[in-house]
């Protein structure tokens, strides 16, 4: 059983708390227990989307586990094969490549380690309070886990040299003003608005919310004529499948579908 991660399923959707205190910092337990945890989520026939949050009132995430950067600084060569780090970047990959949406809720601190995984989620919901920001510069570091890769994807070049080189955290209003974000609402809203979210993506195909996450993640950087190909010929598997013949036969028969993911 994980001692770090909690998860309560509601329906069609599973609330994933992130618990180490005091401000959730991203071990590589932490990390471990949840690649484990949205692995056996993203496989369920049950659960059709995700929220992240984290625990307590200071924090979603506040940074890596700096305790374990000596360690892993004795260790360099381990250091750039493993640590919490290349395992935020291995589970984003793997949040990436699975079907079911994964919403961050955002409250308090969303720094470091924090901000890279909620970058690989693929909503993000903040309070207009949350603080956000890459300070490792701060400690002489940068950003491993994605901050210089998917921050300029999703703000831009001179928004995201100007977080990663200052160090200083935005609110979660002004992120959303940035695209960093793609709703921010008050503190006391911000589960609702993220469960909410979830129950309406949960309702959608799994098939084919599966393939516009795989399109998005895979052709985002490549020329537009090639992204088009893929996403044409994506749409004929996608109307081949099971959920693409029930979407339009309900449509049709002027009923509420039941997708099967299949």
């Amino acid at each position: 059983m994980p001692e770090l991660v909690k998860v309560e399923e509601d329906g069609a959707v599973a609330i994933v708390t992130l618990d180490h205190p005091p401000v959730n910092a991203l071990s590589a337990q932490l990390v471990e227990e949840l690649e484990e945890e949205y692995d056996r989520l993203d496989r369920s026939d049950e659960i059709r989307a995700l929220v992240f949050r984290g625990a307590g009132e200071k924090a979603f995430v506040a940074g890596a586990d700096i305790s374990e950067f000596p360690a892993m600084r004795a260790a360099i060569v381990d250091a750039a094969e493993g640590g919490s780090a290349r395992g935020i970047q291995k589970l984003g990959a793997r949040m990436d490549a699975g079907r079911t949406p994964v919403i961050a809720a955002i409250h308090g601190y969303c720094l470091g380690g924090g901000l890279e995984l909620a970058m690989a989620c693929d909503v993000r919901i903040a309070a207009e309070d949350a603080q956000l920001g890459q300070p490792e510069i701060k400690l002489g570091l940068i950003p491993g886990a994605g901050g210089t890769q998917r921050l300029p994807r999703l703000i831009g070049h001179g928004r995201a040299l100007l977080l990663n080189l200052s160090g200083d955290p935005i609110s979660g209003t002004q992120a959303y003003e940035w695209g960093l974000v793609e709703r921010a609402v008050p503190l006391a809203e911000l589960m609702d608005a993220a469960l909410e979210l979830a129950r309406t993506l949960s309702e959608r195909s799994p098939f084919a919310m599966g393939i516009v996450k795989q399109l998005a993640a895979e052709t985002r950087d490549i020329p537009l004529a090639q992204g088009l190909r893929a996403e044409a010929q994506a749409f004929v598997r996608i109307l081949g499948s099971e959920d693409g013949a029930e979407g339009v036969t309900a449509f049709l028969e002027k009923r509420k579908p039941i997708f099967t993911g299949r």
